[in-house]
């Protein structure tokens, strides 16, 4: 067949191809139908509320079908991108198109309905990497028989999906000759890629209290607040934390990388739970989600199954720090837009710190605060009283001693790694994380008889809410979980109570 010329005048033809489009983190099937007219002149119109970035597709497609010898499409040609009414974007869908014109035209013989194709097609015919490759991965094992067509560089992203085998190629011409069974492409290897692990725990010295209300607050899921002094090591913990905690595995690293995946980003180890650690001058879309046009997600997102570290807390504007309630006690956050509304999973382990004061030295034992009592209160009054309840742990960090500064090194975190391995185990075995346990299910659970009475005789000068009443259950579930007790007793709920008072009470 020659292929300098496309469909005769007067014919009409149609194909299809599947793709992908996220609607949150959601993948959907997304139908590339070609309608090919009669018609003396080339028109390609490309519908179903296409931005800029797909309507461009017109030209990068003929370019790329010309430079592979395939010739241009002739005549009028109708793209739609079904379904119609949810707004696509970016280039992914320039490989679909291309399939989808090459199979309308009866340029290739093989079918197009069974195939699943995403990709960003250069003018020269070679394929660029795109977004969206784990949810083709996830539409293609949804579809039976399926051939899933990558770029080579998504083809990893893809394989996190079990039971696929995605098909990687370089070029329109490569994707076309494997779809008529001309060739058979090179296998792609994994991207070797240095692990860089997290600070060590025994980088720490001295700070006892606040490595273990840190090593509670991982066993258990536990929310966190640390405030303190500049310098005392705040930080450092913070960011030692990762490598304490499980690694990701099946659905959980599935839902984190498709979380990634919404804001365009590749997850560079997806069994390493996220640690995201935005400055204190965020805007709220990029914290909380949002954008222009089609939403995205925000850091909350991208710390789902993780850790969300807020540094300098007091320095968040207080909208924004109010903005976390709803995903803190929900796991998850909805975006409003003109048209649309998107779910986003925010369900991550809150880690925040702060200095007491605007100038940090307050109570501090070598330097004097110079702030006011004043303004002092206008500094406490940024943390609004339901974000703080919602927290389980407050813990204040001192300024470390010279001689644990110059003592030995702190113990490691493979030692912690046990204890909270060992606690998540327990559990799993129940079925729910502690930190996310309801009221019913924390009835359920075996403790002693005197701990309704240590909390009914404490939570009025405690200050507890409801809610903080089941966190105080949950905190103390925990610290029996890590004593490796079945039975909640007394010095649990008593320990779990000094871990919930203000660190500058």
């Amino acid at each position: 067949m020659d292929r300098a010329y496309w469909l005769p005048y007067g014919a009409h033809m149609f194909a299809s191809v599947t793709s992908v489009v996220l609607v949150g983190v959601e993948p959907v099937p997304l139908r590339v139908e070609v309608h090919a007219g009669g018609g003396s002149k080339t028109i390609l119109q490309i519908v179903g509320l296409p931005d800029t970035a797909v309507r461009e597709a017109k030209q990068r497609v003929t370019s790329a079908l010309i430079a592979s010898g395939l010739g241009p499409p002739r005549g009028y040609v109708v793209v739609n991108l079904s379904p119609a009414d949810v707004p696509k974007a970016g280039s992914a869908y320039d490989l679909p198109i291309a399939l989808g014109l090459l199979a309308a035209f009866r340029r290739i013989t093989a079918s197009t309905h069974s195939v699943v194709a995403l990709g960003e097609l250069a003018l020269d015919g070679t394929i660029r990497s795109a977004r969206g490759g784990l949810g083709a991965a996830l539409i293609a094992r949804d579809q039976a028989e399926s051939t899933l067509l990558l770029p080579r560089h998504s083809v990893h992203e893809a394989r996190l999906v079990p039971g696929v085998e995605p098909v990687g190629v370089a070029s329109l011409a490569e994707a076309v000759a494997v779809l008529e069974g001309d060739h058979t492409p090179d296998p792609v290897e994994a991207p070797v890629s240095a692990r860089i692990p997290p600070p060590d725990f025994s980088a720490i010295r001295g700070q006892k209290d606040v490595r273990r209300g840190l090593e509670i607050a991982a066993a258990g899921g536990h929310h966190v607040l640390m405030s303190g002094s500049p310098g005392a090591g705040k930080t450092l913990m913070a960011s030692c934390l990762p490598g304490i905690l499980p690694e990701l595995e099946g659905e959980e690293a599935l839902e984190t990388a498709l979380a990634w995946a919404a804001g365009g980003r590749q997850r560079p180890d997806p069994a390493r739970p996220p640690f995201r650690a935005p400055h204190h001058s965020a805007t709220m879309a990029a914290l909380i989600g949002g954008g222009s046009g089609i939403p995205v997600p925000g850091e909350v997102t991208m710390a789902h199954n993780g850790v969300l570290f807020l540094d300098e807390l007091g320095e968040f504007p207080p909208t924004i720090l109010d903005a976390l309630r709803q995903p803190l006690e929900s796991g998850a956050v909805t975006v409003a837009r003109k048209g649309a509304s998107v779910r986003f999973p925010a369900r991550f382990q809150l880690i925040a710190a702060t200095n007491p004061c605007p100038c940090g030295f307050y109570e501090d034992r070598l330097v004097g605060c110079e702030c006011t009592p004043a303004i002092k209160a206008r500094y406490r009054r940024r943390f609004s009283g339901p974000l703080l309840d919602r927290i389980d742990l407050r813990l204040g960090v001192d300024r470390v001693d010279v001689e644990d500064l110059d003592g030995p090194p702190g113990e490691p975190s493979a030692s912690m790694s046990a204890r909270v391995l060992a606690a998540r185990k327990r559990q799993a075995d129940r079925g729910s994380l502690n930190a996310s346990l309801g009221r019913d299910e924390l009835a359920g659970l075996p403790s002693a008889s005197e701990v309704s009475g240590i909390l009914r005789t404490k939570s009025a000068g405690a200050r507890l809410s409801a809610r903080g009443w089941l966190r105080i259950l949950r905190v103390a579930r925990t610290i029996a979980d890590l004593d490796e007790n079945d039975v909640v007793v007394a010095d649990h709920v008593e320990e779990a109570l000094s871990l919930r008072e203000r660190p500058d009470e």
